[in-house]
């Protein structure tokens, strides 16, 4: 708390608060938006696609502008576009327009990412990973409380764009707080967090065609494991186990709780006990056994209960410990960094929601089992960047950061 960019830290995680709406926002209004754009669930399915497209047209390039000009300038940019994004949606007509919207949003998001993390990792050097980490305690916030806002919206017969504007609202408060705050200076942080990380840390040289596209690949299978939960699992519970609409909805909610506490739990535990990468390869092996169980079991309880575990180990900052690795390893420009491991995330942000469209055609429990295969994929790959660190990094000199 002496740390003199702690408000300013706390401005940039109340952005992901509202992000954390932001990424299901769609999802959880789906009923409505079938019918304000004339179309059915795989048409907003591909409308959601556009978040990843929009992440990927320019997230390199932003995080490779952020170590050129500096953090702040993008932290606006992506709330401005993200702004733009809420009110365009409640007066899309068709898919076409809200399709385009989305694209916004996912720009708006790349963005504010390639600001956000790095002036994170600078605002708070020696503890980069519980940095990052926290991020995800506001997405979880935000996801926990938008099903219990549009759950008030349905039962009180109100506009359900309220829940978009609410979000433009915050957005205007925190940019008009933040626009007072300091950022670090980017130029004078990098180079000590290069120079610190190089020499004796490495027993070997790290390998990125082995252990650095691992990583990368990891940045796409953790995204698409919580992704997927997060859009589909109110349909499943409602179309598959015959729970209620307010109930099904509500499945998010105890999705975001698990993912909360699995913040505060990994942020103290990746800060003094034990290293990003253990998680990196524990959180996802959890969540495939939750999957295979919730494909397996259908009744409410195993719904609820599945939801908390997989917001826990899957939503819990598996990408952004992966992210941490990944800068430990290769140490580099924060922004870049960021940019090559979003990247691969943004792709499952577009490819999945693609994929589950078509799948949902056949069988919304086929996507339950779509996801376990995926996340059985990056239990695979954090197994091999697990043994490749364990090669590579000196224990002597990874600290609690390890």
């Amino acid at each position: 708390m002496k740390n003199k960019y702690m408000p300013t830290a706390i401005s940039l995680y109340i952005n992901y608060f509202v992000h954390g709406m932001g990424a299901i926002i769609m999802a959880q209004n789906m009923d409505y938006l079938t019918k304000q754009l004339h179309t059915d669930t795989t048409g907003v399915a591909y409308v959601i696609s556009a978040l990843g497209i929009g992440r990927l047209l320019v997230l390199f390039v932003s995080g490779v502008l952020s170590d050129k000009f500096g953090r702040k300038p993008f932290v606006f940019t992506g709330m401005a576009i993200y702004s733009l994004f809420f009110a365009g949606i409640l007066i899309a007509p068709n898919v076409s327009v809200a399709f385009i919207f989305a694209l916004l949003a996912g720009m708006a998001n790349s963005i504010l990412d390639s600001g956000t993390y790095p002036a994170l990792m600078e605002s708070f050097p020696e503890t980069p990973g519980t940095a990052n980490v926290i991020i995800k305690a506001f997405i979880s916030a935000g996801q926990f409380a938008l099903p219990l806002i549009i759950s008030f919206l349905i039962s009180s017969d109100l506009y359900y764009g309220y829940s978009f504007l609410l979000c433009i609202a915050i957005f205007i408060v925190n940019g008009l707080v933040l626009s007072r705050l300091k950022f670090p200076d980017h130029k004078v942080q990098a180079a000590p967090a290069a120079s610190s990380e190089s020499g004796s840390k490495f027993r070997n040289k790290p390998n990125f065609w082995i252990e650095g596209i691992c990583l990368i690949l990891i940045g796409y299978t953790a995204t698409a494991t919580f992704y997927l939960i997060s859009v589909w699992l109110p349909k499943y519970g409602e179309q598959v186990v015959q729970m209620s609409k307010t109930s099904s909805l509500q499945l998010i909610s105890y999705y975001s709780i698990g993912s909360l506490l699995a913040v505060f739990v990994t942020s103290y535990l990746v800060k003094s006990l034990v290293r990003p990468v253990t998680f990196v390869l524990l959180y996802p092996f959890i969540s495939f056994v939750a999957l295979l169980v919730l494909w397996q079991v259908r009744t409410p309880l195993v719904c609820v209960i599945s939801a908390f575990v997989i917001g826990f180990s899957a939503a819990g900052g598996v990408l952004q410990l992966a992210l941490t690795t990944m800068s430990e390893l290769f140490p580099s420009s924060k922004g870049k960094i960021t940019g090559i491991v979003y990247t691969a995330s943004s792709l499952a942000t577009f490819s999945i929601p693609v994929i589950t469209g078509i799948l949902s055609k056949t069988s919304i429990s086929n996507i339950i089992l779509f996801d376990a295969i995926i996340t059985f994929v990056g239990v695979l790959l954090a197994i091999i960047v697990n043994m490749r660190y364990r090669r590579v990094v000196n224990p002597v000199s990874t600290g609690v950061q390890a």
